[in-house]
Protein backbone atom coordinates (compact mmCIF):
# COMPACT_ATOMS: atom_id res chain seq x y z
CA UNK A 1 0.00 0.00 0.00
CA UNK A 2 1.36 3.42 -0.97
CA UNK A 3 0.45 6.51 1.03
CA UNK A 4 1.17 9.95 -0.43
CA UNK A 5 2.44 12.37 2.20
CA UNK A 6 3.05 16.10 1.99
CA UNK A 7 5.85 17.31 4.25
CA UNK A 8 5.71 20.99 5.23
CA UNK A 9 8.45 23.06 6.88
CA UNK A 10 6.71 23.73 10.19
CA UNK A 11 5.29 20.31 10.99
CA UNK A 12 6.94 16.89 10.84
CA UNK A 13 5.74 14.69 8.00
CA UNK A 14 3.82 11.67 9.34
CA UNK A 15 6.16 9.38 7.40
CA UNK A 16 4.81 6.04 8.50
CA UNK A 17 5.48 2.65 7.03
CA UNK A 18 5.71 2.56 3.25
CA UNK A 19 5.29 6.33 2.92
CA UNK A 20 5.82 8.10 -0.41
CA UNK A 21 7.03 11.61 0.40
CA UNK A 22 6.13 14.14 -2.30
CA UNK A 23 7.83 17.25 -0.85
CA UNK A 24 11.50 16.96 0.04
CA UNK A 25 13.72 20.05 0.49
CA UNK A 26 16.82 19.16 2.52
CA UNK A 27 18.65 22.34 1.42
CA UNK A 28 15.90 24.38 3.14
CA UNK A 29 17.29 24.85 6.66
CA UNK A 30 13.87 25.23 8.29
CA UNK A 31 12.49 22.14 6.55
CA UNK A 32 15.59 20.13 7.44
CA UNK A 33 15.51 20.98 11.14
CA UNK A 34 11.78 20.55 11.63
CA UNK A 35 11.08 17.59 9.36
CA UNK A 36 13.87 16.36 7.12
CA UNK A 37 16.52 15.40 9.66
CA UNK A 38 14.41 12.85 11.51
CA UNK A 39 13.23 11.12 8.32
CA UNK A 40 16.70 11.15 6.72
CA UNK A 41 18.44 9.64 9.71
CA UNK A 42 15.75 7.00 10.21
CA UNK A 43 16.30 5.83 6.63
CA UNK A 44 20.06 5.96 7.16
CA UNK A 45 20.02 3.81 10.31
CA UNK A 46 17.92 1.14 8.60
CA UNK A 47 20.09 1.31 5.49
CA UNK A 48 23.32 0.68 7.39
CA UNK A 49 22.63 -2.85 8.78
CA UNK A 50 20.94 -3.88 5.52
CA UNK A 51 24.05 -2.80 3.61
CA UNK A 52 26.26 -4.51 6.20
CA UNK A 53 24.56 -7.83 5.49
CA UNK A 54 24.94 -7.22 1.76
CA UNK A 55 28.69 -6.81 2.15
CA UNK A 56 28.84 -9.90 4.35
CA UNK A 57 27.07 -12.10 1.79
CA UNK A 58 29.16 -10.70 -1.05
CA UNK A 59 32.50 -11.05 0.70
CA UNK A 60 31.96 -14.33 2.53
CA UNK A 61 33.71 -16.44 -0.11
CA UNK A 62 37.03 -14.89 0.90
CA UNK A 63 36.69 -16.67 4.25
CA UNK A 64 34.79 -19.73 3.04
CA UNK A 65 37.55 -20.64 0.58
CA UNK A 66 40.14 -20.59 3.37
CA UNK A 67 38.08 -23.05 5.38
CA UNK A 68 37.40 -25.18 2.30
CA UNK A 69 41.19 -25.48 1.97
CA UNK A 70 41.49 -26.37 5.68
CA UNK A 71 38.75 -29.00 5.37
CA UNK A 72 40.33 -30.67 2.36
CA UNK A 73 37.74 -29.83 -0.30
CA UNK A 74 39.01 -31.34 -3.58
CA UNK A 75 39.83 -28.07 -5.33
CA UNK A 76 43.12 -26.41 -6.25
CA UNK A 77 44.28 -23.07 -4.87
CA UNK A 78 43.56 -21.47 -8.25
CA UNK A 79 40.01 -22.85 -8.24
CA UNK A 80 39.43 -21.50 -4.73
CA UNK A 81 40.73 -18.07 -5.76
CA UNK A 82 38.29 -18.25 -8.70
CA UNK A 83 35.32 -18.56 -6.30
CA UNK A 84 36.32 -15.33 -4.59
CA UNK A 85 36.87 -13.64 -7.94
CA UNK A 86 33.48 -14.80 -9.29
CA UNK A 87 31.66 -13.33 -6.29
CA UNK A 88 33.59 -10.10 -6.80
CA UNK A 89 32.79 -9.87 -10.49
CA UNK A 90 29.10 -10.66 -9.99
CA UNK A 91 28.72 -8.05 -7.27
CA UNK A 92 30.41 -5.41 -9.38
CA UNK A 93 28.26 -6.21 -12.42
CA UNK A 94 25.04 -6.09 -10.40
CA UNK A 95 25.97 -2.62 -9.21
CA UNK A 96 25.52 -1.31 -12.75
CA UNK A 97 21.72 -1.76 -12.84
CA UNK A 98 21.55 -1.11 -9.10
CA UNK A 99 22.89 2.39 -9.81
CA UNK A 100 19.56 3.22 -11.47
CA UNK A 101 17.10 1.38 -9.20
CA UNK A 102 16.28 4.22 -6.80
CA UNK A 103 14.92 6.54 -9.48
CA UNK A 104 13.08 3.68 -11.20
CA UNK A 105 11.58 1.94 -8.18
CA UNK A 106 11.96 4.11 -5.06
CA UNK A 107 14.24 3.79 -2.07
CA UNK A 108 12.02 1.84 0.27
CA UNK A 109 10.93 -0.61 -2.42
CA UNK A 110 14.49 -1.18 -3.57
CA UNK A 111 16.15 -1.63 -0.18
CA UNK A 112 13.42 -4.01 1.02
CA UNK A 113 13.49 -6.30 -2.02
CA UNK A 114 17.26 -6.36 -2.53
CA UNK A 115 17.77 -7.15 1.16
CA UNK A 116 15.22 -9.97 0.98
CA UNK A 117 16.99 -11.29 -2.14
CA UNK A 118 20.05 -12.05 0.00
CA UNK A 119 18.17 -14.91 1.65
CA UNK A 120 18.63 -17.06 -1.48
CA UNK A 121 22.47 -17.07 -1.69
CA UNK A 122 22.73 -17.39 2.11
CA UNK A 123 20.55 -20.50 2.10
CA UNK A 124 22.04 -21.93 -1.10
CA UNK A 125 25.62 -21.51 0.10
CA UNK A 126 24.82 -23.31 3.33
CA UNK A 127 23.43 -26.22 1.33
CA UNK A 128 26.31 -26.67 -1.16
CA UNK A 129 28.95 -26.42 1.57
CA UNK A 130 27.55 -29.60 3.10
CA UNK A 131 28.56 -31.49 -0.04
CA UNK A 132 32.33 -31.30 -0.73
CA UNK A 133 31.91 -33.99 -3.38
CA UNK A 134 29.66 -31.77 -5.52
CA UNK A 135 31.22 -30.37 -8.72
CA UNK A 136 33.01 -27.03 -8.74
CA UNK A 137 30.29 -25.37 -10.83
CA UNK A 138 27.77 -25.66 -7.95
CA UNK A 139 30.07 -23.60 -5.73
CA UNK A 140 30.74 -21.17 -8.57
CA UNK A 141 26.99 -20.71 -9.00
CA UNK A 142 26.58 -19.79 -5.34
CA UNK A 143 29.53 -17.40 -5.57
CA UNK A 144 27.87 -15.79 -8.58
CA UNK A 145 24.56 -15.51 -6.73
CA UNK A 146 26.28 -13.90 -3.75
CA UNK A 147 26.95 -10.94 -6.01
CA UNK A 148 23.48 -9.65 -5.09
CA UNK A 149 25.05 -8.39 -1.86
CA UNK A 150 27.66 -6.42 -3.77
CA UNK A 151 25.09 -4.87 -6.07
CA UNK A 152 23.12 -3.54 -3.12
CA UNK A 153 25.80 -1.00 -2.29
CA UNK A 154 25.10 1.09 -5.38
CA UNK A 155 21.38 1.38 -4.69
CA UNK A 156 21.96 2.00 -0.98
CA UNK A 157 24.37 4.88 -1.58
CA UNK A 158 22.19 6.36 -4.32
CA UNK A 159 19.26 6.28 -1.93
CA UNK A 160 20.97 7.89 1.06
CA UNK A 161 22.49 10.65 -1.06
CA UNK A 162 18.97 11.88 -1.92
CA UNK A 163 17.97 12.36 1.72
CA UNK A 164 20.75 14.68 2.92
CA UNK A 165 21.79 18.27 2.09
CA UNK A 166 25.02 18.84 0.19
CA UNK A 167 26.85 20.07 3.29
CA UNK A 168 26.30 16.65 4.93
CA UNK A 169 26.93 14.45 1.89
CA UNK A 170 30.41 13.39 2.99
CA UNK A 171 29.28 12.58 6.52
CA UNK A 172 26.05 10.77 5.58
CA UNK A 173 27.57 8.75 2.75
CA UNK A 174 30.61 8.04 4.88
CA UNK A 175 28.41 6.67 7.66
CA UNK A 176 26.34 4.55 5.31
CA UNK A 177 29.31 3.19 3.40
CA UNK A 178 31.71 3.01 6.35
CA UNK A 179 29.38 1.26 8.76
CA UNK A 180 28.01 -0.83 5.89
CA UNK A 181 31.56 -1.83 5.01
CA UNK A 182 31.79 -3.35 8.48
CA UNK A 183 29.92 -6.20 6.83
CA UNK A 184 33.32 -7.36 5.55
CA UNK A 185 34.80 -7.28 9.04
CA UNK A 186 31.66 -8.71 10.64
CA UNK A 187 31.71 -11.58 8.17
CA UNK A 188 35.38 -12.28 8.83
CA UNK A 189 34.70 -12.44 12.57
CA UNK A 190 31.26 -14.07 12.59
CA UNK A 191 31.88 -16.87 10.06
CA UNK A 192 34.88 -18.45 11.85
CA UNK A 193 32.86 -18.24 15.10
CA UNK A 194 29.63 -19.82 13.85
CA UNK A 195 31.57 -22.60 12.13
CA UNK A 196 32.67 -23.84 15.57
CA UNK A 197 29.12 -24.68 16.75
CA UNK A 198 25.97 -26.48 15.69
CA UNK A 199 24.00 -23.27 15.37
CA UNK A 200 20.80 -24.82 14.01
CA UNK A 201 20.90 -28.27 15.62
CA UNK A 202 19.84 -31.21 13.47
CA UNK A 203 18.38 -28.82 10.87
CA UNK A 204 21.83 -27.36 10.22
CA UNK A 205 23.47 -30.60 9.06
CA UNK A 206 26.46 -32.59 10.28
CA UNK A 207 29.94 -31.15 10.94
CA UNK A 208 33.10 -31.92 8.96
CA UNK A 209 36.56 -32.48 10.40
CA UNK A 210 39.43 -30.05 9.90
CA UNK A 211 42.32 -31.56 7.94
CA UNK A 212 44.57 -28.54 8.57
CA UNK A 213 44.78 -26.11 11.48
CA UNK A 214 42.32 -23.24 11.26
CA UNK A 215 41.55 -20.31 13.53
CA UNK A 216 39.30 -17.49 14.63
CA UNK A 217 39.94 -14.07 16.19
CA UNK A 218 41.08 -15.58 19.50
CA UNK A 219 43.62 -18.00 18.09
CA UNK A 220 44.27 -21.35 16.47
CA UNK A 221 41.78 -24.17 15.97
CA UNK A 222 43.58 -27.47 15.68
CA UNK A 223 43.18 -30.05 12.93
CA UNK A 224 40.65 -32.70 13.85
CA UNK A 225 38.13 -30.21 15.23
CA UNK A 226 34.48 -30.66 14.08
CA UNK A 227 33.50 -27.71 11.86
CA UNK A 228 30.11 -26.54 10.60
CA UNK A 229 31.25 -24.75 7.44
CA UNK A 230 27.63 -24.59 6.23
CA UNK A 231 26.91 -22.00 8.94
CA UNK A 232 28.92 -19.53 6.85
CA UNK A 233 25.73 -19.18 4.79
CA UNK A 234 22.97 -20.19 7.18
CA UNK A 235 23.95 -17.73 9.95
CA UNK A 236 22.88 -14.68 7.90
CA UNK A 237 19.26 -15.85 7.81
CA UNK A 238 18.95 -14.74 11.44
CA UNK A 239 19.53 -11.07 10.53
CA UNK A 240 18.19 -10.86 6.98
CA UNK A 241 14.60 -11.73 7.86
CA UNK A 242 14.11 -8.99 10.52
CA UNK A 243 16.05 -6.46 8.43
CA UNK A 244 13.80 -7.03 5.44
CA UNK A 245 10.76 -6.40 7.62
CA UNK A 246 12.33 -3.28 9.11
CA UNK A 247 13.14 -1.88 5.66
CA UNK A 248 9.54 -2.38 4.52
CA UNK A 249 7.93 -0.70 7.50
CA UNK A 250 10.54 1.96 8.28
CA UNK A 251 11.87 3.42 5.04
CA UNK A 252 10.50 5.90 2.51
CA UNK A 253 10.26 6.55 -1.22
CA UNK A 254 11.05 10.15 -2.20
CA UNK A 255 8.72 10.99 -5.07
CA UNK A 256 10.85 14.03 -5.93
CA UNK A 257 13.59 11.56 -6.90
CA UNK A 258 11.43 8.57 -7.94
CA UNK A 259 8.35 10.09 -9.57
CA UNK A 260 7.27 7.07 -11.65
CA UNK A 261 7.72 3.91 -9.57
CA UNK A 262 4.35 2.58 -10.77
CA UNK A 263 3.25 0.98 -7.51
CA UNK A 264 4.85 -1.77 -5.45
CA UNK A 265 4.37 -4.68 -7.85
CA UNK A 266 5.66 -2.75 -10.86
CA UNK A 267 8.60 -1.45 -8.80
CA UNK A 268 9.50 -5.00 -7.75
CA UNK A 269 9.27 -6.23 -11.33
CA UNK A 270 11.67 -3.51 -12.52
CA UNK A 271 14.19 -4.40 -9.80
CA UNK A 272 13.98 -8.12 -10.54
CA UNK A 273 14.21 -7.54 -14.29
CA UNK A 274 17.32 -5.37 -14.12
CA UNK A 275 19.08 -7.64 -11.63
CA UNK A 276 18.31 -10.64 -13.82
CA UNK A 277 19.78 -8.83 -16.83
CA UNK A 278 23.07 -8.36 -14.99
CA UNK A 279 23.38 -12.09 -14.35
CA UNK A 280 23.36 -12.85 -18.08
CA UNK A 281 26.48 -10.92 -19.16
CA UNK A 282 28.26 -11.86 -15.93
CA UNK A 283 27.55 -15.54 -16.50
CA UNK A 284 28.48 -15.49 -20.19
CA UNK A 285 31.62 -13.44 -19.50
CA UNK A 286 32.73 -15.85 -16.80
CA UNK A 287 32.13 -18.82 -19.09
CA UNK A 288 34.38 -17.23 -21.70
CA UNK A 289 36.99 -16.36 -19.06
CA UNK A 290 37.17 -19.41 -16.79
CA UNK A 291 39.43 -22.26 -17.88
CA UNK A 292 38.09 -25.73 -18.69
CA UNK A 293 36.22 -27.74 -17.51
CA UNK A 294 33.96 -24.94 -16.22
CA UNK A 295 34.59 -22.46 -19.02
CA UNK A 296 36.22 -21.94 -22.38
CA UNK A 297 39.24 -19.92 -21.25
CA UNK A 298 39.08 -17.72 -24.37
CA UNK A 299 39.38 -14.26 -22.76
CA UNK A 300 41.70 -12.72 -20.24
CA UNK A 301 40.51 -10.59 -17.33
CA UNK A 302 41.14 -7.23 -19.02
CA UNK A 303 38.93 -8.16 -21.97
CA UNK A 304 36.26 -9.88 -19.87
CA UNK A 305 35.49 -6.91 -17.62
CA UNK A 306 34.88 -4.25 -20.32
CA UNK A 307 32.86 -6.77 -22.31
CA UNK A 308 30.61 -7.50 -19.34
CA UNK A 309 30.20 -3.80 -18.47
CA UNK A 310 29.36 -2.79 -22.05
CA UNK A 311 26.95 -5.69 -22.60
CA UNK A 312 25.17 -4.99 -19.30
CA UNK A 313 24.60 -1.35 -20.24
CA UNK A 314 23.49 -2.35 -23.74
CA UNK A 315 21.00 -4.91 -22.40
CA UNK A 316 19.56 -2.32 -20.02
CA UNK A 317 19.10 0.16 -22.84
CA UNK A 318 17.65 -2.30 -25.36
CA UNK A 319 15.23 -4.08 -23.04
CA UNK A 320 13.86 -1.08 -21.13
CA UNK A 321 10.20 -0.32 -21.70
CA UNK A 322 7.59 2.31 -20.76
CA UNK A 323 8.66 4.98 -18.29
CA UNK A 324 11.67 2.85 -17.37
CA UNK A 325 13.08 3.50 -20.85
CA UNK A 326 12.89 7.27 -20.44
CA UNK A 327 14.36 7.14 -16.92
CA UNK A 328 17.29 5.01 -17.98
CA UNK A 329 17.96 7.28 -20.97
CA UNK A 330 17.95 10.32 -18.65
CA UNK A 331 20.36 8.67 -16.23
CA UNK A 332 22.70 7.56 -19.01
CA UNK A 333 23.50 11.25 -19.52
CA UNK A 334 26.04 10.94 -16.67
CA UNK A 335 28.36 9.34 -19.24
CA UNK A 336 28.57 12.63 -21.13
CA UNK A 337 30.27 14.27 -18.14
CA UNK A 338 34.08 14.02 -17.94
CA UNK A 339 33.91 14.04 -14.13
CA UNK A 340 32.00 10.76 -14.17
CA UNK A 341 35.02 9.06 -15.72
CA UNK A 342 37.65 10.84 -13.64
CA UNK A 343 35.90 10.05 -10.38
CA UNK A 344 35.33 6.47 -11.48
CA UNK A 345 39.09 5.96 -11.70
CA UNK A 346 39.66 7.72 -8.38
CA UNK A 347 37.06 5.56 -6.69
CA UNK A 348 38.81 2.44 -8.00
CA UNK A 349 41.86 3.61 -6.04
CA UNK A 350 39.86 3.78 -2.82
CA UNK A 351 36.93 1.38 -2.75
CA UNK A 352 38.36 -0.90 -5.44
CA UNK A 353 41.42 -1.40 -3.25
CA UNK A 354 39.38 -1.86 -0.08
CA UNK A 355 37.07 -4.57 -1.42
CA UNK A 356 39.74 -6.22 -3.57
CA UNK A 357 42.20 -6.61 -0.72
CA UNK A 358 39.37 -7.72 1.59
CA UNK A 359 38.54 -10.53 -0.84
CA UNK A 360 42.11 -11.63 -1.57
CA UNK A 361 43.88 -11.16 1.77
CA UNK A 362 42.62 -14.22 3.70
CA UNK A 363 43.64 -16.74 1.06
CA UNK A 364 46.87 -14.82 0.32
CA UNK A 365 47.87 -15.07 4.00
CA UNK A 366 47.11 -18.79 3.96
CA UNK A 367 49.13 -19.49 0.82
CA UNK A 368 52.11 -17.16 1.41
CA UNK A 369 52.63 -17.72 5.15
CA UNK A 370 51.12 -21.17 5.52
CA UNK A 371 53.91 -22.79 3.51
CA UNK A 372 57.65 -23.09 4.16
CA UNK A 373 59.36 -22.09 0.94
CA UNK A 374 62.34 -24.47 0.91
CA UNK A 375 64.96 -24.97 -1.84
CA UNK A 376 65.31 -28.42 -3.35
CA UNK A 377 68.58 -30.17 -4.18
CA UNK A 378 69.01 -28.00 -7.26
CA UNK A 379 68.46 -24.80 -5.26
CA UNK A 380 65.01 -24.14 -6.72
CA UNK A 381 62.54 -22.94 -4.09
CA UNK A 382 59.61 -25.30 -3.58
CA UNK A 383 56.27 -24.10 -2.17
CA UNK A 384 54.84 -27.36 -0.85
CA UNK A 385 55.82 -27.90 2.79
CA UNK A 386 53.37 -26.93 5.53
CA UNK A 387 54.66 -24.18 7.84
CA UNK A 388 54.06 -25.27 11.47
CA UNK A 389 54.36 -21.66 12.67
CA UNK A 390 51.95 -20.19 10.13
CA UNK A 391 49.60 -17.42 11.30
CA UNK A 392 45.92 -18.19 10.76
CA UNK A 393 44.22 -16.01 8.16
CA UNK A 394 40.95 -16.33 10.09
CA UNK A 395 42.65 -14.78 13.14
CA UNK A 396 44.11 -11.72 11.41
CA UNK A 397 42.41 -11.03 8.07
CA UNK A 398 39.57 -9.02 9.64
CA UNK A 399 41.86 -6.30 11.01
CA UNK A 400 42.48 -4.47 7.73
CA UNK A 401 38.82 -4.24 6.65
CA UNK A 402 37.89 -3.24 10.20
CA UNK A 403 40.28 -0.29 10.07
CA UNK A 404 39.26 0.67 6.53
CA UNK A 405 35.56 0.64 7.32
CA UNK A 406 36.02 2.42 10.64
CA UNK A 407 37.83 5.42 9.17
CA UNK A 408 35.48 5.85 6.23
CA UNK A 409 33.08 8.21 8.06
CA UNK A 410 36.13 10.12 9.32
CA UNK A 411 37.29 10.51 5.73
CA UNK A 412 33.92 11.99 4.81
CA UNK A 413 33.96 14.35 7.79
CA UNK A 414 37.52 15.55 7.08
CA UNK A 415 36.65 16.06 3.43
CA UNK A 416 33.59 18.14 4.31
CA UNK A 417 35.95 20.47 6.18
CA UNK A 418 39.07 20.60 3.99
CA UNK A 419 38.02 19.43 0.52
CA UNK A 420 37.69 15.98 -0.96
CA UNK A 421 40.41 16.29 -3.58
CA UNK A 422 43.14 17.30 -1.14
CA UNK A 423 42.34 14.26 0.99
CA UNK A 424 42.28 12.01 -2.09
CA UNK A 425 45.70 13.34 -3.15
CA UNK A 426 47.29 12.59 0.20
CA UNK A 427 45.92 9.07 0.53
CA UNK A 428 46.90 8.23 -3.08
CA UNK A 429 50.51 9.12 -2.30
CA UNK A 430 50.40 6.96 0.84
CA UNK A 431 49.01 4.02 -1.14
CA UNK A 432 51.78 4.25 -3.74
CA UNK A 433 54.46 3.93 -1.06
CA UNK A 434 52.62 1.27 0.96
CA UNK A 435 51.96 -0.90 -2.11
CA UNK A 436 55.62 -0.95 -3.09
CA UNK A 437 56.62 -1.76 0.48
CA UNK A 438 54.12 -4.59 0.94
CA UNK A 439 55.19 -6.06 -2.42
CA UNK A 440 58.79 -6.17 -1.23
CA UNK A 441 57.78 -7.88 2.03
CA UNK A 442 55.69 -10.43 0.09
CA UNK A 443 58.74 -11.21 -2.02
CA UNK A 444 60.87 -11.82 1.07
CA UNK A 445 58.23 -14.04 2.66
CA UNK A 446 57.68 -16.10 -0.49
CA UNK A 447 61.39 -16.88 -0.71
CA UNK A 448 61.86 -17.78 2.94
CA UNK A 449 61.68 -21.14 4.78
CA UNK A 450 60.34 -19.16 7.77
CA UNK A 451 57.89 -16.69 6.17
CA UNK A 452 56.19 -15.96 9.51
CA UNK A 453 59.07 -13.60 10.42
CA UNK A 454 57.73 -11.18 7.79
CA UNK A 455 54.10 -11.41 8.83
CA UNK A 456 54.10 -8.40 11.20
CA UNK A 457 55.40 -5.87 8.63
CA UNK A 458 53.15 -7.49 6.00
CA UNK A 459 50.04 -6.94 8.14
CA UNK A 460 51.11 -3.46 9.26
CA UNK A 461 51.55 -2.32 5.66
CA UNK A 462 48.24 -3.85 4.59
CA UNK A 463 46.49 -2.11 7.48
CA UNK A 464 48.02 1.15 6.23
CA UNK A 465 46.59 0.43 2.76
CA UNK A 466 43.17 -0.21 4.28
CA UNK A 467 43.44 2.96 6.38
CA UNK A 468 44.25 5.12 3.35
CA UNK A 469 41.62 3.51 1.13
CA UNK A 470 38.97 3.91 3.84
CA UNK A 471 39.66 7.63 4.23
CA UNK A 472 39.70 8.00 0.45
CA UNK A 473 36.29 6.35 0.14
CA UNK A 474 34.78 9.24 2.06
CA UNK A 475 36.73 11.91 0.18
CA UNK A 476 35.73 10.64 -3.26
CA UNK A 477 32.06 10.45 -2.37
CA UNK A 478 32.20 13.95 -0.96
CA UNK A 479 33.61 15.22 -4.27
CA UNK A 480 30.81 13.51 -6.21
CA UNK A 481 28.16 15.00 -3.93
CA UNK A 482 29.52 18.50 -4.54
CA UNK A 483 30.16 18.36 -8.30
CA UNK A 484 26.90 16.75 -9.43
CA UNK A 485 23.34 17.95 -8.88
CA UNK A 486 20.87 15.91 -6.85
CA UNK A 487 19.38 14.16 -9.90
CA UNK A 488 22.75 12.96 -11.20
CA UNK A 489 24.68 12.43 -7.95
CA UNK A 490 22.85 9.20 -7.14
CA UNK A 491 23.48 7.49 -10.50
CA UNK A 492 27.10 8.70 -10.49
CA UNK A 493 27.62 7.33 -6.98
CA UNK A 494 26.17 4.03 -8.11
CA UNK A 495 28.14 3.88 -11.35
CA UNK A 496 31.51 4.72 -9.79
CA UNK A 497 30.93 2.18 -7.03
CA UNK A 498 29.98 -0.43 -9.65
CA UNK A 499 33.17 -0.08 -11.66
CA UNK A 500 35.33 0.20 -8.52
CA UNK A 501 33.77 -2.99 -7.21
CA UNK A 502 35.53 -4.89 -9.97
CA UNK A 503 38.50 -4.60 -7.63
CA UNK A 504 36.91 -7.57 -5.88
CA UNK A 505 37.50 -9.50 -9.12
CA UNK A 506 40.84 -7.99 -10.10
CA UNK A 507 42.72 -8.37 -6.80
CA UNK A 508 42.07 -12.11 -6.25
CA UNK A 509 42.87 -12.86 -9.90
CA UNK A 510 46.04 -10.75 -10.06
CA UNK A 511 47.39 -11.74 -6.64
CA UNK A 512 46.45 -15.39 -7.19
CA UNK A 513 48.15 -15.46 -10.61
CA UNK A 514 51.33 -13.83 -9.30
CA UNK A 515 51.48 -16.21 -6.34
CA UNK A 516 51.17 -19.10 -8.78
CA UNK A 517 54.04 -17.57 -10.80
CA UNK A 518 56.07 -17.25 -7.55
CA UNK A 519 56.22 -13.44 -7.96
CA UNK A 520 53.50 -12.05 -5.63
CA UNK A 521 55.35 -8.73 -5.37
CA UNK A 522 54.53 -7.88 -8.99
CA UNK A 523 50.83 -7.65 -8.15
CA UNK A 524 51.49 -4.94 -5.57
CA UNK A 525 53.96 -3.09 -7.80
CA UNK A 526 51.30 -2.98 -10.52
CA UNK A 527 48.76 -1.53 -8.10
CA UNK A 528 51.31 1.12 -7.07
CA UNK A 529 51.74 2.25 -10.69
CA UNK A 530 47.98 2.63 -11.05
CA UNK A 531 47.75 4.66 -7.82
CA UNK A 532 50.51 6.98 -9.06
CA UNK A 533 48.69 7.60 -12.36
CA UNK A 534 45.47 8.43 -10.51
CA UNK A 535 47.35 10.80 -8.22
CA UNK A 536 48.30 12.80 -11.32
CA UNK A 537 44.71 12.58 -12.61
CA UNK A 538 43.30 13.96 -9.34
CA UNK A 539 45.76 16.86 -9.40
CA UNK A 540 44.92 17.67 -13.04
CA UNK A 541 41.16 17.68 -12.58
CA UNK A 542 40.78 19.23 -9.13
CA UNK A 543 43.96 20.71 -7.62
CA UNK A 544 46.07 22.44 -10.28
CA UNK A 545 45.81 26.18 -10.83
CA UNK A 546 43.32 25.97 -13.72
CA UNK A 547 41.55 22.82 -12.55
CA UNK A 548 38.12 21.99 -13.98
CA UNK A 549 36.62 22.23 -10.48
CA UNK A 550 38.96 23.70 -7.88
CA UNK A 551 39.31 21.61 -4.71
CA UNK A 552 35.71 20.45 -4.24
Amino acid sequence: MNTTLKAVPNSPAPAGSGADITDWRPEDAAFWESTGKKIAYRNLWISVPALLCGFAIWGMWGIITVQMLNLGFPFTQAELFSLTAIAGLAGATMRIPASFLIRLSGGRNTIFLTTAMLLAPALGTGIVLQHPDWPLWTFQLMALWSGVGGGNFASSMSNISTFFPKRLQGTALGLNAGLGNFGVTSMQIVIPLVMTMGLFGAMGGEPMTLVKDSGWIFGRIKAGTPTFIQNAGFAWLLSLVPLSILAWFGMNNLKTVSPSTGGVVVAFLKITWLYTLSFLPAGVGLYLYLPAPNGLGLLNMWVTMPLIIASTLLLMKLTAFGTMKDNIAAQFRIFDNRHTWALTLLYIVTFGSFIGFSMALPLAITVIFGISHMPDAAGVIQHTLKNPNAPSALTYAWIGPFVGAGVRPIGGWISDKFGGSIVTQIISAVMVVASVAVGYVMQLAYQSPTPEQYFLPFMALFVLLFLASGIGNGSTFRTIGVIFDRQQAGPVLGWTSAVAAYGAFIAPVVIGAQIKAATPQYAMYGFAVFYALCLVLNWWFYLRKNAYVKNP
